[in-house]
C-alpha cells in the first residue's frame, strides 16, 4: 500500500478550517475512487455516494493518481456546479492516502499454497460502489504482508451465490504489533448481462473463531440502477502508516 500524504487521518471524517478561499467552515474527508485516465494532477474524484468532485485545485503539486485508484481524500469544496453539469463540485485537494486497490484473484492449483491462510483481525467490511472494503488488523513488524479476495473453484457451494475469501500471508512476519490497514477489492468482473446484483458470501479466517459460521459476511452486491452506498461514516481504525501490505 502507497502512504502518501496523510500524516494523521482523523476521524470523524470532517474537522476544522480557516481557510477564506472555500464556501464551507470545513475540510472534509471521504473515501472515493479516481478517474484519472490521463495521469494528470487534476482528475475526478468518485465517492461511493455517487458524488463527483473535480479537483482544480490540487496542494500536492506532483500527484497524479492512477485511474481506478481508491483513496481517503480531504478536501475542500470551492464551487457547486449548476444542474445538468457533469460533476458537482470544484474542490481543492488537501491531502490523500492512497487505499490498497486490488481485484479478485482465481486461485489455482499452482498459488493455492503462496496465497496463505493466515489469521487477521476484521474490524468492518462493507460493499460500496464497485467494491468490496475491507479494514483490518494485523500482528506484525516488518514484512510485508498480502492480502488477497481470493475466488478458490476447487470449494463446491450448492446455494447459488458466489463464495469469496479473504486471504492473508503473513510472510512470516513476526507478530511484534498490532497494524491495521485498509484495502479495496474491484468486484466489476463479477457482473453479468443478465443480472442487476450477485449475492456474495465472504469467508475469513479470524482469530478466535470457535464455529464454521463465524467469519463468515454476506452482502448484497447491486451494480445495476445506481450505486448502492453503504460508506460507514467513520473509519473503524486510523490505517497505519507502518503497514507494509500489498
Amino acid at each position: 500500500m502507497k502512504r502518501i500524504f496523510l500524516a494523521a487521518i482523523l476521524l470523524p471524517f470532517v474537522w476544522s478550517c480557516s481557510s477564506n478561499s472555500v464556501i464551507q467552515n470545513t475540510s472534509t474527508v471521504k473515501i472515493a475512487t479516481v478517474e484519472n485516465p490521463s495521469a494528470q494532477s487534476t482528475f475526478f474524484l468518485n465517492l461511493d455516494d455517487s458524488t463527483r468532485l473535480w479537483v482544480l485545485t490540487n496542494d500536492l503539486k506532483y500527484y497524479r493518481p492512477e485511474d481506478g485508484q481508491r483513496v481517503i481524500a480531504e478536501f475542500d469544496v470551492l464551487s457547486t456546479k449548476a444542474a445538468g453539469s457533469s460533476y458537482q463540485y470544484d474542490v481543492k485537494l488537501n491531502d490523500v492516502y492512497e487505499i490498497l486497490t486490488k481485484g479478485i484473484f482465481n486461485v489455482t492449483a499452482a498459488t493455492k499454497d503462496s496465497i496463505g491462510n493466515d489469521p487477521i483481525a476484521i474490524s468492518n467490511m462493507w460493499v460500496a460502489a464497485d467494491y468490496l472494503n475491507v479494514e483490518f488488523i494485523y500482528p506484525g513488524y516488518n514484512k510485508t504482508h498480502y492480502i488477497n479476495l481470493v475466488n478458490d473453484t476447487s470449494k463446491v457451494y450448492s446455494d447459488g451465490k458466489i463464495h469469496l475469501d479473504v486471504r492473508h500471508n503473513a510472510n512470516n512476519d513476526y507478530p511484534s504489533v498490532n497494524i491495521r490497514g485498509i484495502v479495496s477489492f474491484n468486484l466489476k468482473t463479477l457482473q453479468t448481462i443478465t443480472a442487476t446484483t450477485v449475492n456474495l458470501v465472504i469467508h475469513t479466517n479470524e482469530f478466535n473463531q470457535t464455529s464454521s459460521n463465524e467469519g463468515v459476511y454476506n452482502f448484497t452486491y447491486k451494480y445495476a440502477g445506481g450505486v448502492v452506498m453503504n460508506t460507514p461514516e467513520k473509519l473503524v481504525n486510523k490505517p497505519s502508516h507502518s503497514a507494509k501490505i500489498k
